[in-house]
């Protein structure tokens, strides 16, 4: 074998093992695009299991303490002898919650609710912009050269940015009580 010939292999090899690289690049690229989305379906899910669960369990409480309250009140306004037992007994429910929590609990469980709100929109947030960070480095590799030969040979295509289909959905979703 002549000297050429082995530089010319060597170069063969040289580039096999350069596209090699850029084909297993571009394949890490497309899996961190795929499991960035993964995270945005991950967080969607929590909200979705979230934010219902929340809800209902504050609500549930605050009609609870909404009950007392109309209680007492109706009581308050037509107390006679046999009811007065039962009119302390209320009271006193009502004192030991005034008691122990200066502010209304469900007023405690609505502050609550707003900030576990608000950790799962940011957790979603983190989640979309992580998944258009992957998108964008994999969709840079698509486009420069030489990685753009390969991924053009290997049928790689571009993944498409995170955006909200509607214009409707941007806006603060509406909690029904």
């Amino acid at each position: 074998m002549t000297q050429v010939s082995a530089f010319l292999w060597a170069l063969v090899g040289l580039v096999a093992l350069a596209l090699l690289a850029i084909y297993n690049r571009l394949v890490a690229a497309r899996n961190a695009v795929r499991e960035a989305w993964a995270g945005v379906e991950v967080q969607l899910k929590r909200r979705h299991d979230l934010v219902p669960m929340l809800v209902d369990s504050v609500g549930a409480y605050a009609r609870h303490e909404r009950t007392l309250l109309e209680r007492v009140a109706r009581l308050r306004t037509r107390v006679d002898p046999e009811e007065e037992a039962e009119l302390s007994r209320e009271l006193r429910g009502l004192l030991a919650v005034a008691e122990n929590y200066p502010a209304l609990r469900a007023s405690a469980n609505f502050l609550k609710l707003q900030q576990r709100l608000v950790e799962v929109e940011e957790a979603l947030q983190l989640a979309r912009r992580y998944y258009n960070g992957a998108v964008r480095v994999y969709n840079t590799l698509l486009e420069s050269f030489p990685t753009l030969l390969v991924a053009r040979r290997f049928g790689f295509t571009p993944a498409r940015y995170f955006e909200l289909p509607l214009a409707t959905e941007a806006r603060v979703p509406e909690v029904k009580w």
